[in-house]
C-alpha cells in the first residue's frame, strides 16, 4: 500500500511538472503567434531563430523529465542555427525538428492538463477506496496503481512526438560530421602551416647560415692559398666542419618531415629506436603491426610522432623512470597506447593547453583519428590514439 502511495505521489509530481510545462506551452504558442504576425512585420526575422532556440530548450526540458521518469533518454536531432540572419531563419524553418517540437507543443498543451485533471481526483479517491480495500480484504491497491500509468502515458505520448525520425537523425549526424570535418581541416591547415614555418626557420637560422659561412671560408681559402697555404688549410678545415654541421642540421630537418628510420625499419623498429633513446625504461609491445602489410606513410608518420611526443613528455615531466608503448593492429585502423607511471596532471594540457599535446591532437585529427588523454593527479598518464587506415 505504502509503495503504491509513494509511486502515486511521484507520478503526481511528474504530471504536475507536465501541466506546468503545458501552461508554458500555452504561453509559448502566444509568443510564436506574436513572432509570426507582429515581429516579422515590425522587428524583422532575426527574432525567429531565437524563438526556435527557446522552443528547443523547452522540448529539451520535457525530454529530461521523460528520461528521469522512465530511465531511458529521448533522442534529439536539430540542425545547428549558424550563419547570418537569413541563413539562420532558413535553417530554422527547414529543420524538421522545429515542426516536430511545434507539433508536440500543441498536443502537450491538451493532454498535459487532461492527465493531471484525471490524476488528482483519482489519487484522492484511490487513497480512500484503496485504504478501505487493503484494510478490510488485505488486497493490493487498485486505483492508486493507475496514477503512475497516467504518467507513463504522458511519457509515451511525448516520446513519440519528440523522437526524431531516422531520416532527420541521419541528416543532423551528417551536418555534425561536416562541421567536425571543417574544424579538423582548419586544424590540419594550421598544423601544416606551423610545420612549414618551423622548417623554414630551421633552414634559415641554421642550415642557411652555416652554408653562407662555409661559402665565405672557401672563398677566403682560395684567396689565401697562394700567399699563405697554412692559413688556407685552416680555413678549409673550418669549412669542412661547417659542411658536416650543415649536413647534420639538414638530417634533423628531414627527420622532422618524415623520419628515414620509418622507411628503413618500419613503425615497430622506429618506435623501438625511440624507446632506446628516450632515457626511460620503455617496454614496447606489438600486436600484429609488424606482420604483413604496412599502414600508409602518413599514418606511420603520425604514429611515430605521437610516440615521440608522448615519450618526450614522460621523460621531461612525469618523474617516472618507466613507460610502456603498445601498438595494436585493428580492423580498419591502428591503435597506439603510451603509458607512464609518473605524477600525472597532464589532463588540463590534454584539453589543448599544452603545445605538445595540442600538436599531437592536430596531427591525429588531420587523419580523422582520435586522442584520449587520461592523467589524474598522482598518475598514471595514459595516451590512447586511434588512427583509421586500410591495411
Amino acid at each position: 500500500m505504502w509503495e503504491s502511495v509513494r509511486r502515486a505521489g511521484l507520478a503526481l509530481a511528474q504530471l504536475g511538472r507536465a501541466a506546468v510545462l503545458a501552461l508554458l506551452s500555452y504561453l509559448f504558442m502566444a509568443l510564436i503567434l506574436f513572432t509570426a504576425v507582429v515581429t516579422l512585420l515590425v522587428v524583422g526575422a532575426a527574432v525567429l531563430p531565437e524563438t526556435v532556440l527557446l522552443l528547443r530548450r523547452t522540448a529539451g526540458l520535457k525530454r529530461r523529465f521523460i528520461a528521469e521518469w522512465t530511465g531511458e533518454p529521448v533522442a534529439e536531432a536539430y540542425a545547428p542555427l549558424t550563419g547570418d540572419v537569413r541563413e539562420r531563419v532558413t535553417k530554422a524553418l527547414q529543420d524538421p525538428g522545429t515542426w516536430r517540437d511545434l507539433r508536440w507543443l500543441v498536443a502537450h498543451f491538451a493532454y498535459g492538463w487532461v492527465l493531471l485533471y484525471v490524476a488528482l481526483p483519482l489519487t484522492v479517491v484511490g487513497l480512500i477506496v484503496d485504504g478501505v480495500w487493503c484494510g478490510l480484504f488485505r488486497q493490493p491497491p487498485v486505483l492508486l496503481r493507475l496514477v503512475p500509468r497516467l504518467a507513463d502515458l504522458d511519457a509515451t505520448w511525448s516520446r513519440a512526438l519528440l523522437t526524431p525520425s531516422p531520416e532527420a537523425q541521419r541528416a543532423v549526424d551528417l551536418a555534425e560530421r561536416v562541421e567536425e570535418l571543417t574544424v579538423t581541416r582548419a586544424d590540419a591547415v594550421a598544423a601544416h602551416g606551423a610545420e612549414l614555418r618551423r622548417i623554414e626557420r630551421d633552414l634559415h637560422d641554421g642550415t642557411q647560415a652555416r652554408l653562407v659561412s662555409l661559402s665565405m671560408r672557401v672563398g677566403l681559402a682560395k684567396r689565401a692559398y697562394e700567399k699563405n697555404p697554412e692559413a688556407a688549410r685552416k680555413l678549409l678545415d673550418d669549412a669542412q666542419d661547417q659542411a658536416e654541421e650543415a649536413l647534420t642540421e639538414l638530417r634533423h630537418v628531414v627527420r622532422g618531415i618524415h623520419p628515414p628510420i620509418l622507411t628503413d625499419r618500419g613503425l615497430v623498429g622506429a618506435v623501438r629506436a625511440l624507446a632506446a633513446s628516450s632515457g626511460l625504461d620503455v617496454a614496447v609491445a606489438d600486436e600484429g603491426v609488424a606482420d604483413g602489410s604496412r599502414p600508409p606513410a602518413a599514418v606511420e608518420a603520425a604514429a611515430y610522432f605521437v610516440v615521440a611526443e608522448a615519450l618526450t613528455n614522460a621523460a621531461k615531466h612525469s618523474g617516472s623512470e618507466r613507460a610502456a608503448v603498445q601498438l595494436v593492429r585493428e580492423t580498419g585502423g591502428l591503435r597506439i597506447s603510451v603509458r607512464d607511471e609518473g605524477r600525472g596532471g597532464a589532463e588540463g594540457a590534454g584539453a589543448g593547453g599544452g603545445s605538445g599535446l595540442l600538436g599531437m591532437r592536430r596531427r591525429v585529427a588531420a587523419l580523422d583519428g582520435t586522442v584520449v588523454v587520461s592523467s589524474p593527479v598522482g598518475g598514471p598518464t595514459v595516451i590512447e590514439v586511434e588512427l583509421p587506415c586500410a591495411w
